[in-house]
């Protein structure tokens, strides 16, 4: 294919993705709502306010956006993949879906993870500062912020063992000097944790940082079984 047959084949993808889009947000704007009781149902049980009659439709509205996103991104994937794959080789081809499929599931694990055990902890350890003096008062935009930040930080943090195996497989990085410097493997990723962490408070950090070190180890173990023996031939 030519330059100009290529961009256009990006165009066609590209529109493919923008119509399933706005369908989908405009599908999905009458239960935004909804969709915003289940993002904030696992936030103690609190009122979240509106600064002015504008803001529940804008909140509504983003709400649809990004449900449509996140029910194109298998389209999404799909398109990008397509463009892609005729570029590649056998070999390739087939190391790019395993990778691409790792990557979603330990994305969405990344996410449960929050949602389901971490954003409530870190949130009431965020009230209790409060006192009996302090009233917050829950914007409702800052809060979908809150929410998103949460999830989609635990989400792309749980992206480590897709990195490292890659890193381990490409041989960019050795097994054997990570295991000598697990120390210092071990602190870098609870500065991660520190940092992806969106309320900086010190539960979600801690908790973060364990699930990385699981995360670490659990590759480990999985680059010590899965080719060993060229490992060691490799580091000799």
């Amino acid at each position: 294919m030519s330059f100009f047959e290529h961009l256009g084949e990006v165009r066609s993808r590209l529109t493919v993705i923008v119509v399933a889009l706005v369908v989908l947000a405009m599908i999905s704007y009458p239960y935004s709502l909804r969709i915003l009781d289940i993002l904030f149902s696992r936030l103690p049980d609190m009122t979240f306010t509106t600064h002015n009659f504008m803001e529940p439709f804008m909140l509504r509205f983003k709400v649809s956006v990004l449900t449509a996103f996140a029910a194109c991104l298998p389209l999404i994937i799909y398109e990008i993949l397509a463009f892609l794959t005729p570029a590649l080789a056998g070999k390739e081809r087939r190391i790019l879906f395993p990778i691409v499929t790792a990557m979603a599931l330990l994305f969405l694990g990344g996410a449960a993870f929050s949602y389901y055990i971490v954003m409530p902890v870190g949130v009431q350890w965020l009230l209790a500062q409060a006192g009996e003096s302090l009233l917050p008062l829950n914007n409702a935009s800052d809060s979908l912020n809150f929410v998103i930040l949460f999830l989609v930080a635990f989400g792309v943090a749980f992206e480590m063992p897709v990195v490292l195996y890659s890193l381990l497989r490409l041989r960019i990085v050795k097994y054997r000097t990570l295991r000598k410097n697990w120390r210092v493997a071990y602190v870098v990723m609870f500065i991660v944790a520190a940092v992806a962490t969106p309320d900086w408070s010190i539960p979600p950090m801690l908790m973060l940082g364990s699930a990385m070190l699981v995360l670490y180890e659990g590759t480990m173990l999985l680059v010590r079984f899965s080719f060993g023996r060229e490992r060691d031939e490799s580091d000799s």
